[in-house]
């Protein structure tokens, strides 16, 4: 990879560094300069700019952190789009994230120039979350480099995982001593089976005894031999050594002891056991609160199946102060949070839910007297082919915005996974469309692409390229597909700019809203015209080799 200013003459294929904003439009950082922008940079009095051209033996940023990224994942993860370097992991199902820090540590240390980035091992997360990112710093990678990091990446099963919950019947025995009150261990049995809810499992069954050793050991049998696959015990009084009345009781009924104590304050008197194969938690009596304590972090390791050993409970101490976090969280059942406004899907970690609205009211006003939309291209009504096309892409739900010809647009879209919404102001044009698109879109979305209903070529991997990019947070909240220099269709829009878009006004569409935010824009080159090929005149058409009715 070589690093250079260069006469902007010479820069056709260069790779920018530093990203350039020109009057109603903005270079990124990494555009690679066609021979039409560097005509706009010299009209704009550019002589030189700062990029970087690629080697023979670089790999582009983009697929050298898709392959690590592949060579990273294991079961439960799920690729992002590889954008600017970046490509993220998601989790497929609610669970465990497994990272194998050692290895994870390996790699990160062969070179500055790619990172790796994950959760908390064993953090719990909910199915779409981020859990690791992988980013390439500079343009590309050298391919030896590259290939040393996929090497430790693969030499012992998946670095990254998900460890999905398993739901469980759990069975929970409390003891009393005199004085022991009811209503404390009825509130003991609803915090238990919300904490155990949370995590996909379901209080099954409970007994109460006395806090005797024979009685424990009674109550324990009987659970087990109704079938309870994991069993807690909540002492009246907390256990304070390994012969204390609750070890005793899992003692006699035939059970053993792993461990006492954990290093995780609160949780500190908590004790591990088995029976056979079952697992049976003595319970420390932070338990009987729903803030988070060390009960849950080895409830969550063994509810997904994730061994837990002596040398685990006493490895938890970084971090293990948990009595004075401000904001801890409480199961999901138990916990009743003032009404918040719902963040961003990319602000969560998630991957961006966009909506798509294809707009099919037009009037047709240059075909002289044929609906457009209604022509056969490929044998179909040309708005089912771009609808098919959106469908086919991961944007969802899709809006059909009708407006002319309507029960005749709705008759060709018949069947198909889309929400139809007429707009009777068509006839004062296509802002009076993008309204009521977005009217008709749910809320909680994170963007929503405009496409037009007379483009034949629209394409679906290019849709979910540019969902893929999408990223407000790094500066990525207006995409725009591009062909040798030149804007194309369709747009996809933050939800931030809905408002704007909502208050155009006449026959006009976005797009004077892209240059008046070109800081937020981000282009998608595209290998051919597809997205520039729009069909609105009998010339178009033929020239597109589709013959109009008669």
């Amino acid at each position: 990879m070589k690093f250079a200013e260069v006469p902007v003459d010479e820069s056709v294929g260069l790779i920018l560094a530093h990203s350039i904003r020109l009057p109603g439009r903005a270079f990124k950082k990494g555009h690679v300069l066609s021979a039409a922008d560097v005509a706009r940079l010299k009209d704009a009095g550019l002589s030189a700019v700062t990029g970087v051209t690629l080697e023979a033996d670089d790999i582009g940023e983009d697929e050298a952190a898709l392959r690590l990224a592949n060579a990273l994942k294991g079961d439960g993860v799920t690729l992002g789009k590889a954008f600017t370097g970046r490509c993220n992991l998601y989790a497929e199902a609610r669970g465990l994230v497994i990272v194998d820090k050692a290895r994870l540590d390996r790699i990160n240390l062969i070179d500055e120039a790619i990172t790796v980035g994950t959760l908390r091992p064993h953090e719990l997360i909910d199915a779409e979350q981020m859990v690791a990112t992988v980013k390439v710093i500079p343009f590309s990678a050298p391919r030896g480099l590259l290939d040393r990091c996929i090497a430790v990446a693969r030499e012992a099963g998946p670095v990254l995982r998900i460890a999905r919950l398993r739901g469980r019947a759990v069975g929970l025995i409390q003891t009393r001593l005199r004085g022991t009150k009811e209503n404390v261990l009825d509130s003991t049995a609803s915090v238990t089976r919300a904490r155990l809810a949370a995590l996909g499992c379901e209080l099954s069954q409970e007994r109460r005894c006395a806090h005797e050793t024979a009685a424990v050991a009674a109550a324990l049998r009987a659970l087990l031999d109704e079938g309870c696959a994991m069993v807690l015990i909540a002492g009246a009084s907390a256990i304070t050594d390994r012969s204390d009345t609750v070890p005793a009781g899992i003692i006699a009924a035939g059970g053993a002891i792993d461990h006492f104590g954990m290093p995780v304050d609160p949780g500190n008197l908590l004790l591990l056991a088995h029976h056979d194969t079952t697992p049976v938690l003595g319970l420390p009596g932070c338990a009987r609160s729903p803030k988070l304590n060390g009960v849950d972090w080895v409830l969550q390791r063994l509810i997904a199946d994730v061994p837990v050993t002596r040398h685990d409970i006493m490895t938890m101490g970084a971090g293990g102060l948990l009595m004075e976090i401000p904001s801890r969280p409480l199961p999901r059942l138990e916990a009743s949070p003032k009404p918040a406004i719902p963040k961003p899907a990319v602000e969560r970690g998630r991957p961006p839910r966009i909506g798509a609205i294809v707009l099919a009211a037009g009037q047709s006003r240059r075909m002289g007297g044929a609906n457009k939309l209604l022509v056969p291209v490929n044998g179909e009504p040309l708005v089912t082919c771009v609808v098919d096309a959106v469908l086919h892409s991961t944007a969802r739900p899709v809006v059909v915005v009708t407006g002319h010809q309507e029960a005749a647009v709705r008759t060709a879209l018949a069947g198909r996974e889309v929400s139809v919404v007429h707009n009777p102001e068509f006839a004062q044009g296509m802002s009076t469309s993008v309204r009521a698109g977005l009217e008709k879109l749910p809320t909680g979305l994170d963007g929503a692409l405009i496409c037009l209903g007379d483009m034949p070529r629209t394409d679906p991997a290019l849709i979910d390229r540019l969902i893929g990019a999408f990223n407000p947070l790094e500066g990525r909240a207006i995409g725009v597909p591009t062909y040798q220099g030149k804007r194309g269709n369709p747009v996809l829009w933050a939800a931030r700019y809905f408002p704007e878009l909502m208050a155009l006004e006449g026959d006009v569409g976005a797009r004077h809203l892209i240059g008046q935010h070109a800081e937020a824009v981000y282009e998608l080159e595209c290998t051919d015209r597809s997205a520039m090929i729009d069909l609105d005149t009998p010339e178009a058409f033929a020239a597109h080799g589709v013959a109009l009715p008669r």
